[in-house]
């Protein structure tokens, strides 16, 4: 009896572990050529898809996520390389805007209002990247973040019959970005498991044609 005890429970924490392994694998593999880090040596495409994350951090520090999201979205339009911006994040409430926090600093940066749409509804990177197709009528797109994010979000579209490629913002050093590195780990697996089971977004509605 202590025996099948033992046994069960190795089983039941091996196979998470074993799980998040294989996932983690999984993404890596199938997205190892699709990010880029340089502007000149990835594809245009008509339109960037920017993941969304809060401006700022509980401490009010501006979150570097976002800055560099910010960064590397401008390179991409000065460089010619997208003609137009899609931000998708989270409006949960109305105290907390993703969407029109990145609108509102890319619009200083230099990006004309008239070339930014916003999908409120991206509550997390499956419903980004579904939402996008769906929604906005897009089958080919970049998309814009740090290259762990950008690697998670090209396994969804893939799944999902979209072409993407990502361009990968300047990450945040291991010391500030270990808890996101970490929870990477585990939203890999999550979107493996999403994958296998076909999970749809929260919220589709009506299209939302850009340009």
């Amino acid at each position: 009896m202590r025996r099948k005890k033992l046994v069960i429970a190795f089983v039941i924490l091996i196979l998470p572990i074993a799980l998040a392994v294989f996932a983690n694998y999984a993404v890596e593999k199938q997205t190892s050529k699709l990010t880029y880090s340089e502007v000149d040596k990835i594809k245009k495409n008509r339109v960037g898809l920017v993941l969304g994350t809060a401006k700022e951090l509980a401490s009010g520090r501006m979150n570097l996520y976002f800055k560099y999201r910010i960064d590397a979205t401008v390179e991409l339009y000065e460089h010619g390389k997208i003609d137009f911006v899609l931000v998708s994040g989270d409006n949960g409430n109305k105290n907390y805007d993703e969407p029109t926090d990145f609108k509102n600093e890319l619009v200083k940066r230099g990006i004309p209002e008239n070339k930014i749409y916003l999908d409120y509804a991206g509550f997390r990177t499956l419903d980004s990247i579904v939402r996008a197709k769906e929604i906005f009528g897009l089958e080919d797109f970049t998309i814009i973040s740090q290259q762990f994010h950008n690697e998670r979000a090209i396994y969804l579209a893939s799944h999902h019959n979209i072409n993407a490629v990502g361009f990968n913002a300047r990450n945040v050093s291991l010391k500030s970005g270990i808890k996101t590195q970490i929870r990477e780990y585990f939203a890999r697996t999550k979107a493996f498991i999403d994958v296998l089971l076909e999970v749809e977004p929260k919220f589709l509605g009506e299209k939302i044609e850009i340009g």
